[in-house]
């Protein structure tokens, strides 16, 4: 094979064609994106066309780069596949799997996960990243992500892990001085400790269980914070009120530190319920690695249904 066409730079060349990076394809590959620029360079220059649009901010293909781009994309999977079929990889996964979470979900629930995980596929390498940014996996060249909330990318495999339950809740010490209150309404004149995120303050939306739509109430308190985990340290010290799903307020819930309220309706972060989703380019379906992970996400939903039933605590008014 000529050296202006070997497997490297045309994983680099897919890669770009991708990402629409330079750089992003110098991250996933670990080389720098000069080395990157250079080879496929080297690789229009032995193939007579040009195969890149370059500009300051994104790189797209051409017309014949589009074609190559899918020709040399679906060898390259298919060169994979048969790479783990005789390793036995089907069988024994292994490799670098690369996984992205939020971070107070990635912490509570997707790293204690991994030593099962590891301990079940010893030859698999994990990669995980905890951001709370927008992450496309194609972009960033993540094998899996783990999502909350709506989904919109079209060309993406979404497995839904769980639903998304909200719960509105103080100590016990901020009910007994405040009073609790009776409507969402009643809220505005509480301290709520609000998060606000990449995309600005978070809603706070309720309806009655059965209505069709949910309502947005506005709240104010003195304390509003992009970590989650800042609020619920106030709201057990009884500073105010939080909404929170219920998967990062469970414990506290369960043991009584934090008291649900208005337990007559149905709250939510978002217009519409949402759910928790692992998701992944649709080329990852052929890999062992992600289909051993989804397998033991699989019998990790046996842990969620307490997520789901926030009326098992005792709403108390």
């Amino acid at each position: 094979m000529d050296n202006a066409v070997d497997l490297i730079t045309l994983r680099l060349f897919v890669r770009v064609g991708l990402t629409g990076s330079f750089a992003a394809a110098a991250r996933y590959h670990d080389l720098p994106p000069s080395s990157v620029s250079r080879r496929i360079a080297r690789l229009e220059r032995a193939l007579g066309h040009r195969l890149l649009y370059r500009h300051t901010r994104a790189v797209r293909l051409t017309d014949v780069g589009e074609r190559y781009f899918h020709r040399v994309g679906e060898a390259l999977e298919r060169l994979d596949a048969a790479t783990e079929d005789v390793r036995g990889a089907a069988h024994n996964p292994q490799g670098l799997l690369r996984l992205n979470a939020p971070v107070a979900f990635g912490r509570r629930h997707i790293a204690p996960l991994l030593a099962e995980f590891q301990a079940a596929y010893p030859r698999i390498e994990v990669e995980l990243t905890l951001t709370d940014a927008f992450v496309d996996p194609v972009q960033e060249g993540a094998d899996v992500v783990i999502r909350i909330g709506s989904l919109e990318d079209s060309s993406l495999v979404a497995r839904r892990l769980a639903m998304q339950r909200f719960v509105v809740c103080a100590a016990p010490s901020y009910l007994a001085e405040h009073g609790r209150a009776q409507t969402p309404r009643d809220l505005r004149s509480h301290n709520c400790l609000v998060y606000k995120g990449t995309r600005g303050e978070q809603p706070w939306y309720f309806r009655v269980p059965g209505e069709p739509r949910f309502g947005d109430v506005g709240v104010h308190g003195n304390l509003r914070s992009n970590n989650a985990d800042s609020l619920v340290a106030a709201a057990l010290e009884g500073q105010g009120i939080v909404l929170f799903p219920t998967w990062l307020l469970f414990d506290q819930l369960r043991q009584g530190t934090l008291v649900p309220i208005l337990g007559d309706w149905e709250a939510a972060g978002e217009p519409t319920l949402q759910g928790i989703h692992a998701i992944f380019p649709e080329n990852r379906l052929r890999s062992s690695k992600v289909d051993a992970l989804l397998t033991v996400l699989a019998r990790w939903e046996t842990h969620f249904p307490p997520w789901e039933a926030p009326a098992q605590f005792d709403p108390g008014g």
